[in-house]
């Protein structure tokens, strides 16, 4: 994706042109009959010591929750509360960090531990996405715990508690602030934290476990005729995506987060931390770089540094991330080109626009590279 189009602040999409510590120690858990909730009865150690406790030599690294009772009353909340005081009788509820209509999220303390609370919000149990995010979030709650098991080379919050029936999660609350706020950021992170950022994401996606311990959340020739369906694009987009599809049969996947967007990556001072692993699973490799490159649309330098990376591998690599990108766009197109968009909105739609048009033309190269 380096050279030059009709606008050089973009990075052109282009083909190539040739082929110390301890042992951290398990938690003990306990588990109903149906093997379905989980509660961690002794929190889990890291780098920075014991859960909610800085490590020898460290300042602490305190949260400071203004205690607001009025929003831990309202009934989602108090009714998301129950089902956490179910698995976590000791938890304290301290603050309501979201209260969303898909999930709540309240910070809390287990004892000395700072901790935060996932809950599917109980509109959502009812609403027309009901069975879908209910899945999603069961799919999360098995990604956590898998991690138990298979340890990731990359950090993440440590699983506290987990009830998959009422879709509750307990997660280890880690100090930091988000890459991002926004899902398309103005201003982008600066170039350190893009390559910490970059470099975490490479991590995890060089990671090899057990294959049978994840699914793949993505049926891409699906994804292409639901898009193709809906007019976002066309014959000539479609063929050439299912063209670059069977050539890579065989390639090996790749595990991925799957929604790598910035405001899912704490910057933590141990480092990024990986967020919100509801999609998490194998995909072609290049997905999450697909991600982060679709929301970088402001840094031509960082999506630059991503199409490197994602071409670094060969031809088959190229083809890969091209068909996870224009997937990516397309999804970002139809979930904000709606009616009603405000100027700001409207602008990063054109610039979204731009970006399918680039990748559309950089598929259409690559097929003819084959």
């Amino acid at each position: 994706m380096d050279g030059t189009t009709a606008r050089p602040s973009r990075p052109a999409l282009r083909p190539p042109t040739a082929g110390a510590g301890r042992p951290a120690p398990r938690a003990a858990e306990l588990r109903d009959p149906r093997g379905r909730t989980t509660l961690v009865t002794r929190p889990l150690t890291d780098q920075a010591g014991r859960l909610g406790r800085p490590a020898a030599g460290r300042a602490p690294e305190a949260f400071v929750d203004r205690v607001d009772p009025a929003a831990l009353q309202t009934p989602a909340v108090r009714a998301v509360l129950a089902n956490v005081a179910r698995i976590c009788p000791a938890f304290l509820p301290r603050q309501v960090l979201r209260e969303g209509s898909r999930h709540i999220l309240i910070a809390g303390t287990i004892g000395r531990a700072p901790v935060v609370a996932k809950c599917l919000a109980p509109a959502a149990l009812r609403g027309e996405r009901a069975e879908q995010l209910i899945e999603r979030f069961h799919h999360e709650v098995a990604v956590y715990r898998a991690f138990v098991r298979h340890r990731p080379p990359v950090r993440l919050p440590r699983l506290v508690a987990a009830d998959h029936d009422r879709c509750v999660l307990v997660l280890e609350r880690v100090p930091g602030r988000p890459a991002a706020r926004e899902r398309h950021p103005v201003n982008a992170p600066t170039p350190g934290e893009v390559r910490a950022v970059l470099g975490s994401v490479r991590t995890l996606n060089l990671w090899r476990p057990p294959t049978d311990v994840f699914g793949k959340p993505l049926d891409y020739q699906t994804e292409i005729a639901r898009f193709h369906s809906l007019g976002l694009l066309t014959d000539r987009d479609a063929g050439d995506l299912r063209g670059l599809l069977h050539g890579l049969a065989s390639m090996p996947w790749q595990l991925n987060h799957g929604d790598a967007l910035l405001g899912n990556i704490l910057l933590a001072p141990s480092g990024p931390v990986l967020l919100d692993w509801e999609q998490a699973g194998w995909y072609l490799p290049g997905y999450d770089l697909a991600v982060l490159w679709s929301v970088l649309s402001g840094d031509t330098a960082a999506r630059r540094q991503i199409s490197q990376l994602a071409q670094s591998g060969g031809t088959l690599a190229r083809d890969a991330f091209l068909v996870n990108l224009v997937l990516v766009l397309m999804r970002e197109l139809r979930l904000h080109d709606v009616p009603g968009a405000g100027e700001e909105q409207r602008i990063m739609i054109r610039r979204l626009y731009d970006d399918a048009a680039l990748a559309r033309r950089a598929v259409r190269a690559a097929v003819g590279t084959r």
